[in-house]
């Protein structure tokens, strides 16, 4: 733990107090500091001027990163048939119906990051929704994971798509890349991801939308961005 801290210190130093960075300079910054033994996920946090408890202020969507996000996404496909098949063919990890149910409800089995659906499968999906509904793995129509064409919805998954909500505190949490990226690649992957939740402001969000930006790496220090 001691490591951590002192690198987390290190880390701090290259960080100017009060600073508002754009965000070239702050990726820049963030390659300064000293290297964790993994290649870390940088990650952004947007805090935005709505209210979560309201339905008509819920931010959602996804958006597909121009370079990937730094990780293989493994998917699990709910289909029968020939939408099994061509799941199969697309690369889904797993592929299965009814038959999943069970190991998911009593053997905890999470070994996936993605859950697509056919719609013919959303009643036996539905009857996950208590497992998998809190750990944001439920299918949903939104999001591109409820859908026939599961060719579609497989690749752009495994391209580097992304989905961002806002938490209880009004904060989209969202990784966009590795610092191994570099700063170009980074910078292009978080203009994306701005653009999109900009793109997905609700009617009825009122007064300043985006309060504030920050980015950071998985175990550093944040940055906050200027937005003007």
């Amino acid at each position: 733990m001691k490591k951590q801290t002192k690198r987390y210190a290190e880390s701090a130093k290259l960080i100017e107090a009060g600073k508002q960075y754009n965000i070239k300079e702050a990726i820049e910054t963030i390659e300064k500091m000293p290297k964790a033994k993994f290649d870390e996920t940088v990650e952004l946090h947007v805090k935005l001027g709505v209210d979560s408890k309201h339905a008509d202020q819920q931010v959602r969507g996804t958006v597909v990163l121009p370079n990937g996000t730094g990780k293989t996404q493994k998917v699990l496909v709910f289909a029968k048939g020939p939408k099994a098949e061509e799941a199969t063919k697309a690369g889904a990890d797993f592929v299965g119906a009814e038959e999943l149910i069970p190991k998911i409800q009593n053997e905890n089995w999470f070994d996936y990051d993605v859950v697509v659906a056919t719609p013919d499968m959303m009643g036996v999906v539905g009857r996950l929704g208590k497992v998998l509904g809190p750990k944001g793995l439920m299918p949903n129509p939104k999001s591109g994971t409820v859908t026939m064409d599961v060719t579609k919805a497989i690749n752009e998954i495994k391209s580097g798509k992304v989905e961002y909500r806002l938490d209880k505190t009004n904060i989209i949490h969202l990784g966009f890349g590795k610092v191994s990226f570099g700063t170009d690649k980074l910078v292009e992957n978080y203009e994306t991801i701005i653009n999109a939740i900009i793109k997905a402001k609700p009617a009825a969000a009122k007064g300043q939308y985006i309060r504030s930006v920050s980015v950071s790496t998985t175990m550093g220090p944040g940055l906050y961005i200027n937005q003007k």
